[in-house]
């Protein structure tokens, strides 16, 4: 249906309505579902996050927010060669850290950068294809909206996903800047070089980006500081985002109301695809295939990370047909559970049995860090305790009212990086140190890692030949340069994807870093 032409939400919403009458061989558990179905998907509070983060995006808009992101960063980089189109990149990754939508990310900042990259004599497949990969820092760099389809379909916390998006954002924004600067040395007649702009204009220019600064940092430090949900954070992001273009004077009654309408569009259009992605779930579900296909990995013998790179291929391909929003909801239903059995080994029991101990034997009056690790280090030393050492020791075994052997024998496992036993780890009074704890964190460290690994490959769809959508949306404006010669071009930001993904799938801890267990 798809390949027919048929909208993706429909599709979706056929097949699992079909589906379901096929497989019930009745008809009215599948037309109940229609009434339950759509209130439950449509009721979601996590969803309403997806309306207020494209209002955020449009008031952005209003404010000349874009603008000036795009003046401050060509203050600084305009006078290099292909420094007008740094600049651009540099622009759609603030905008985007306000706007969770790549294709809004890619209009917006076409409309601003186009002009004066004309102006400074830049080659317009070189001009189209840096704006098309900059706008795909908009689904990367938190808020996206993409991310957040993906954080309700897999059950996971929105805000360790937002968390975890940001270095590899800024790899992504720093990894493009690299790829024009080759591009350029590679092609030198493609860019112009802009003038030098005196050091008193730059810093004008980048105080004019404090309402950029402001609403991320209150959007995402009150997420992270507790004060509010990140649903509350996206209102709250809309509402000082309009608040900032009414101050500038793009927000009056007539561009309010144009907004809400426009917002309303992009919400249904959002919203229909993931009810259609409901009921083909349902039918998924009832069919048991992604827990069939899943069994049938686990056991076929591959590495899991053999079975990741197939997966991500699989992504790059489908991205040249498909927009980044249907390929999460049409095809995560059925990898996730794939991904879910397999194990990765990012904590081990001795991992979580040592952290757990750690911060148990922290919390025993008067012992520090450095007096816990010298502790360990005597045992793994084979050295006898210091007189602070043996009383530190009595202090421990008194506040956990321990055995002196199941004490002893604990210490001794941890300076050897051994597993605790059962009777160590009830000495240090640990708790719900289980397999099912590790289970539980280990599923969650995959969820996050491999939903980056998603949204960037999937990112890059949208500007993979011959359907890249944001090249469509570039080349829409910049009616005079031809569909291959933006193709050529964006072949070395394509590059620059593939290289990041390499680098975050061999070292998933660029992903984690920020991610507690």
């Amino acid at each position: 249906m798809i390949f027919l032409r048929v909208p993706i939400g429909l599709s979706m919403f056929l097949t699992g309505l079909v589906g379901l009458i096929l497989v019930t061989g009745d008809t009215q558990v599948p037309f109940g579902r229609l009434k339950s179905e759509t209130y439950t998907t449509f009721s979601s509070y996590s969803l309403s996050i997806i309306p207020m983060f494209l209002l955020m995006g449009h008031f952005a808009t209003l404010g000349g927010m874009s603008q000036a992101l795009f003046k401050a960063a060509e203050g600084f980089l305009g006078h290099r060669k292909g420094g007008v189109a740094m600049a651009a990149v540099g622009a759609c990754a603030g905008f985007g850290a306000i706007c969770g939508s790549s294709l809004a990310t890619a209009a917006t900042m076409g409309r601003v950068a186009l002009p004066e990259l004309r102006r400074y004599g830049y080659d317009g497949g070189f001009s189209t294809a840096a704006l098309a990969a900059g706008g795909t820092l908009g689904i990367l760099i938190p808020p996206s909206i993409v991310l957040v389809i993906y954080a309700i379909l897999t059950e996971q916390n929105i805000a360790k996903l937002f968390l975890a998006a940001f270095i590899p954002g800024i790899i992504a924004a720093l990894g493009y800047i690299l790829a024009i600067r080759v591009y350029v040395a590679l092609n030198p007649d493609s860019a112009g070089v802009g003038p030098r702009m005196p050091y008193s204009e730059r810093f004008a220019a980048l105080a004019k980006i404090w309402p950029v600064l402001i609403v991320f940092g209150l959007v995402v430090g009150g997420i992270y500081a507790g004060w509010f949900t990140p649903t509350e954070g996206a209102a709250v992001g809309a509402l000082g985002t309009g608040l900032i273009a009414w101050v500038n004077g793009g927000l009056n009654r007539g561009t309010l109301a144009d907004s809400f309408i426009v917002t309303a569009r992009s919400t249904a259009m959002i919203f229909f695809i993931v009810l259609g992605a409901a009921f083909y779930n349902g039918f998924l579900a009832l069919t048991q295939v992604p827990q069939g296909i899943a069994e049938w990995v686990t056991t076929s013998g591959f590495s899991p990370y053999t079975i990741l790179i197939l997966i991500l291929v699989f992504y790059l391909i489908l991205g040249c047909f498909m927009d980044s929003l249907s390929m999460i909801l049409l095809t995560i239903p059925i990898f996730w559970p794939v991904m879910q059995g397999l194990d990765f080994g990012f904590v081990t029991m001795v991992d979580l049995h040592s952290a757990r101990a750690m911060e148990a034997l922290a919390a025993v009056p008067d012992m520090t860090t450095a007096s816990i690790e010298a502790l360990i280090a005597s045992y793994r030393d084979g050295v006898e305790l210091t007189l602070a050492q043996t009383v530190q020791f009595d202090a421990i075994r008194a506040h956990f009212d321990a055995d002196i052997v199941a004490l002893d024998g604990a210490l001794q496992a941890l300076a050897a990086g051994e597993e605790l036993t059962r009777d160590q780890t009830r000495a240090l009074d640990l708790r719900r140190v289980n397999q099912g704890a590790l289970n539980r964190i280990n599923s969650e460290q995959v969820a996050i890692w491999f939903g980056i690994l998603v949204l960037i490959v999937v990112e890059v769809g949208l500007i993979t030949p011959p359907v890249g959508m944001n090249l469509f949306i570039i080349n829409a404006m910049e009616k005079t340069t031809r569909m291959t010669q933006t193709y050529r071009a964006v072949l070395y930001f394509i590059a620059s994807d593939l290289l990041r993904v390499v680098l975050l799938v061999a070292f998933p801890v660029i992903t984690l870093v920020f991610i507690t267990w």
